[in-house]
């Protein structure tokens, strides 16, 4: 954890990158209390720590299946695996959770023969964020730790990293000299990247100014918030490695997105903070 002093910052965007219909802006003056937050994301290896523990099930075991991305999946899973209508490349696998990502090989299904996102051992995974939780077991695990989720001001805050008003925990470039600062979709969304596709380890990519790593990209983190007075959806932050700027340029320090408390996703992870 790293302890921050607070203070005042512009929160929102009103530049040409957001969307103001999330509503990014207006760009307004807001105070924050001293607080601590996660240098990085809760990983797989500290998730399976608290299982062990409390025998937690997560809402994605209860329900048996979770939203896993189609680029993920063995070799003729996707086509066993209904689709969403809205977005097609999400997949709603069953057995996909924290510790299957892209869900179990089925036996005996003609035609599937692996993933490369298959779970043989938590060791493969142990130092990637965690994935497949609801906000539900977020707080589960922040219960369990004496923690808590950020606020989503806390949370923007902490992610822009002392600079003010830049999109991106770095600055103003997205890839500086060329270089990649964070783990976005690359190539064309959704069937053509060039580059392997899924979570990076937790502390991939050099941190912000505060110390913390992967504040955009790599995976959407829970917060403490709600996205607005008519919608009670939690908030959720920072992008992921979904996002592509031909469909979704949230991997920005002040982009927004919501979900019910209840979802769990491929791409969705949390950090956690503490009072000072």
């Amino acid at each position: 954890m790293i302890g921050l002093s607070g203070g005042t910052f512009l929160m929102g965007s009103e530049d040409p990158l957001a969307y103001p219909e999330d509503g990014e802006g207006p760009v307004r003056e807001v105070g924050v209390e001293g607080f601590a937050i996660g240098a990085t994301t809760v990983t797989v290896a500290e998730f399976a720590a608290f299982v062990a523990a409390t025998g937690h099930r997560t809402d994605a075991e209860t329900h048996g299946d979770s939203l896993v991305f189609t680029g993920l999946l063995a070799e003729g899973l996707a086509e066993i695996s209904p689709s969403v209508q809205a977005t097609p490349w999400w997949r709603q696998v069953t057995g996909a959770t924290w510790f299957h990502p892209g869900g179990p090989v089925p036996t005996g299904v003609a035609g599937v023969t692996g993933s490369s996102l298959e779970a043989s051992s938590l060791e493969q995974w142990a130092r990637h964020p965690v994935t497949h939780v609801s906000r539900t077991d977020a707080e589960a695990y922040a219960q369990w730790v004496g923690a808590r989720l950020p606020t989503e001001v806390e949370w923007e805050f902490a992610s822009r990293g002392g600079l003010e008003q830049q999109p991106y925990p770095w600055g103003s470039v997205r890839e500086p000299d060329g270089v990649a600062r964070m783990n976005t979709f690359a190539g064309v969304f959704p069937s053509g990247p060039t580059a392997p596709v899924g979570t990076v380890p937790a502390d991939a990519f050099p941190p912000n100014g505060f110390g913390l790593h992967n504040t955009t990209g790599n995976v959407w983190e829970w917060t403490s918030s709600h996205f607005s007075a008519l919608d009670q959806r939690p908030v959720l932050r920072g992008g992921s490695y979904m996002c592509h700027d031909s469909y979704c340029r949230r991997y920005r320090t002040s982009a927004r997105s919501a979900a019910t408390p209840d979802t769990s996703l491929g791409h969705t992870g949390f950090r956690l903070a503490l009072d000072l």
